[in-house]
């Protein structure tokens, strides 16, 4: 592979023009594609294998038009202390509030308290139902002002009013975190070449990957079912790869011209040897993605392959778009103290070293034990935590009390019961009934009598009569364990009431959808580790031609995602420390978070992985000793992983800038997986771990050795090549340095 890559670098550079020519048309041709495509598919939140997904999937085929309703919006209204908003005031006011709503041009209906009997029983909160004639997406926001301006008109009244619902939710706000990203990628990449040029040049040919991803995304949105939120994933692991991978083969160019090799030269060595380590650091990061698959959600399927599309793209800009690009500015690449006083494209003798990184593995290399035992003493103590791992979906109640939804939310809460803003809907098959209607009534019995069922409303049946929805209200808040096991005590009792009523029941409903996706995600975790950590074993097996390296490499990866699981519990559910992050409600974990988390730290663990062991191994390669290999891969791979961890770690936590908790969650959980894998796996952990086991941790079984393909990421070949015409005037050159492994 080193060969062959390594022509395509030295045959990007001579041809150029026609290199960069070529990804500028296709580029342009998927751009105009995009603009005369259709539009994309709508975002779907489809769960399949879930008992409240098949409820709602018969409330939709025994209720036709159900799922086409209208978005709708909640207003709530609660009088001043010891009022009631039956006062004649109140009452005006809100009926005025009312008709003002109704008269918007997409508002389909809106309820009267006092017609609908949404009052509390104390009489101090009601609340209104706005029904609009377009879903979700098709509210205007000339529409959502209008009813702004309406609560505001009934606060004058003094009337506490708030507003919430699906109708007032827009996009969320990253703030400045893509600019902050970017910001800081160009700073570390300054910092650590020294030169604008190469600091610029991952910045761009990342920002054309991801430009490539999102066109190909809106082009094939419609024929592959992908909507507009399958992108955010695909520009967020982008740009992360794209910057990555570039920056590793610009400082293996900068090497190889540092040891006299002309530009040309460089450029075709620069590829096959880092851009070897880039094709199969991609490779994993495809294998982790693409396996979200197997999950059986379709929305992270497609977000994974959505993703993984963008891997594809960054790996093959790396290997052809780089080097062309390197034709241009052979020498600007280079620091500004070496390029002075040079020829264009001459040979540049001058050391470029790591002298910090070489010092710390020489530390690693004194002290293993300490090393290894401390990092994962500190791993370890971080992940604890852990154990107590919540899963769910938080909702307005996870919102910043600054906003009008939570606080609608608290006053329903407060008004009617913490149950009131979860209530279960249970659908009642009753065809194969005597009496449909007794017998859904004697359902709606049974369930009204549950434990920790405060009301249970009327059945609403639907136009055969042979089917009924049942709306019944918890005692506790909907992110409760107890609502939890609410739920499964009605369904782990349906069986008695089911032979007794001759009918089939099932729960679905915000709440429990949200604790059937939890169960789903928990159980899909175990499976998907053991399918992505498997392909992944196998493939750096074949990259390093080791038994213990890819088996190492997985018990890190289990470190800090373990850590990184902690400090979520610790900050987002347990509350310590969120006030730093303008937190103000705690609760469950995002259902989908740890799955994410796993799928997105892996692939990008195993980057750092093959970039840094892959040097390590070089060295051994070339005759160094294990413990001295260490040192050198250090010395030339540790400000790259360090730099690239860096920029990771600010494109990750610009999404905490948002104001959305699930953005600040997602943003902080992946920026510290990368801190505990980069910095403290990669350079403890891994080191010290290749110290202790020696020339051991390159063995491999003679019968396995020749059954696996060689595919020569370290550029051996490329080194032969080079010692060819030695050789050939001295057969000695090379023999003191052999090789066993």
């Amino acid at each position: 592979m080193a060969t062959l890559l390594y022509r395509l670098g030295r045959g990007a550079f001579r041809r150029r023009r026609w290199v960069t020519l070529a990804w500028a048309a296709v580029v342009l041709g998927v751009v105009l594609g995009a603009m005369s495509a259709g539009e994309t598919a709508d975002d779907s939140d489809s769960m399949p294998g879930i008992e409240s997904q098949h409820a709602f999937d018969l409330i939709n085929e025994r209720f036709p038009g159900a799922e086409a309703e209208g978005s709708s919006a909640r207003i709530v209204l609660v009088a001043p202390d010891g009022g009631k908003v039956t006062a004649t005031e109140y009452r005006a006011a809100i009926d005025a509030l009312v008709a003002e709503v109704a008269d918007g041009p997409q508002v389909a209906a809106v309820s009267n308290p006092f017609d609908a009997t949404t009052v509390s029983e104390d009489a101090s909160t009601a609340y209104a139902t706005v029904t609009y004639k377009v879903t979700d997406d098709n509210v205007t926001d000339a529409s959502r002002e209008d009813l702004t301006e309406a609560v505001e008109g009934a606060r004058h009244a003094g009337l506490t009013v708030e507003a919430g619902g699906d109708a007032l939710v827009s996009e969320p706000s990253t703030g400045i975190g893509e600019f902050l990203g970017i910001g800081v990628a160009a700073v570390v990449l300054l910092v650590t070449f020294g030169s604008l040029a190469a600091a610029g040049l991952p910045l761009i040919t990342a920002v054309v990957g991801v430009a490539l991803t999102l066109a190909s995304i809106i082009a094939l949105g419609g024929a592959l079912g992908l909507s507009a939120t399958d992108s955010d994933l695909a520009t967020m692991i982008g740009i992360a790869v794209g910057v990555d991978y570039a920056l590793l083969v610009v400082s293996r160019y900068r090497e190889e011209r540092a040891k006299g090799h002309h530009a040309q030269e460089a450029a075709g060595l620069a590829v096959g040897t880092a851009g070897s380590a880039v094709v199969f650091a991609g490779l994993t990061v495809v294998i982790a993605l693409a396996g979200l698959s197997v999950i059986g959600v379709p929305s992270l399927t497609r977000m994974g392959l959505a993703a993984a599309g963008a891997v594809v793209c960054a790996v093959l800009i790396t290997l052809t778009l780089v080097p062309a690009l390197f034709g241009f500015w052979p020498d600007a690449l280079l620091a500004r103290r070496v390029r002075k006083g040079a020829k264009p494209g001459a040979a540049r003798p001058v050391r470029e070293t790591g002298e910090w990184a070489a010092r710390w593995a020489r530390f690693v290399r004194r002290r293993p034990v300490p090393v290894l035992l401390g990092s994962v003493a500190v791993l370890g103590a971080l992940a604890v935590p852990a154990l107590d791992l919540r899963l769910g979906m938080p909702g307005d109640e996870a919102k910043p009390t600054s906003t009008t939804a939570r606080r609608a939310y608290d006053a329903l809460a407060d008004g009617f019961g913490p149950g009131f803003n979860g209530p279960l809907t249970i659908v009642v098959d009753a065809r194969q009934a005597d009496d449909p209607r007794s017998a859904v009534a004697a359902v709606s019995e049974k369930i009204a009598g549950t434990g920790g069922v405060v009301s249970v409303s009327p059945p609403r049946f639907n136009a055969a009569k042979d089917t009924a929805v049942i709306q019944a209200v918890p005692s506790t808040a909907p992110t409760s364990e107890r609502t939890k096991e609410l739920v499964h005590t009605i369904r782990d009792e349906r069986r008695a009431t089911e032979s007794d009523t001759g009918t089939t029941f099932e729960v679905t409903g915000t709440t429990a959808l949200n604790i059937d996706v939890a169960q789903k995600m928990t159980d899909a975790l175990i499976p998907y580790l053991l399918v992505v950590v498997g392909l992944a074993f196998l493939l750096l097996l074949v990259v390093f031609r080791s038994v213990l390296v890819p088996l190492k490499a997985a018990l890190g990866f289990l470190l800090s995602v373990g850590a990184s699981f902690g400090v979520l519990v610790t900050v987002f559910q347990n509350g310590h420390g969120a006030g730093l992050l303008g937190i103000e409600e705690t609760g469950p974990i995002m259902s989908t978070m740890p799955l994410m988390l796993v799928g997105i730290v892996f692939g990008l663990a195993m980057d750092y992985q093959v970039f840094l062991v892959s040097r390590m191994r070089e060295a051994v390669i070339h005759g160094e000793r294990p413990a001295e290999a260490v040192a050198t891969g250090f010395r030339h791979s540790g400000r790259v992983v360090t730099a690239a961890a860096v920029i990771m770690m600010a494109v990750f936590a610009g999404f905490m800038t948002g104001g959305e908790t699930l953005l600040k969650m997602v943003g902080f959980g992946l920026a510290a997986a990368v801190l505990f894998d980069a910095f403290v796996v990669r350079m403890a952990f891994v080191p010290a771990v290749l110290v202790l086991l020696g020339e051991r941790a390159w063995w491999l079984p003679r019968r396995l050795d020749r059954l696996l393909p060689r595919v020569d990421v370290e550029g051996e070949a490329l080194t032969r090549r080079a010692l060819a015409p030695a050789l050939a005037a001295d057969p000695g050159v090379g023999e003191q340095d052999p090789v066993r492994l």
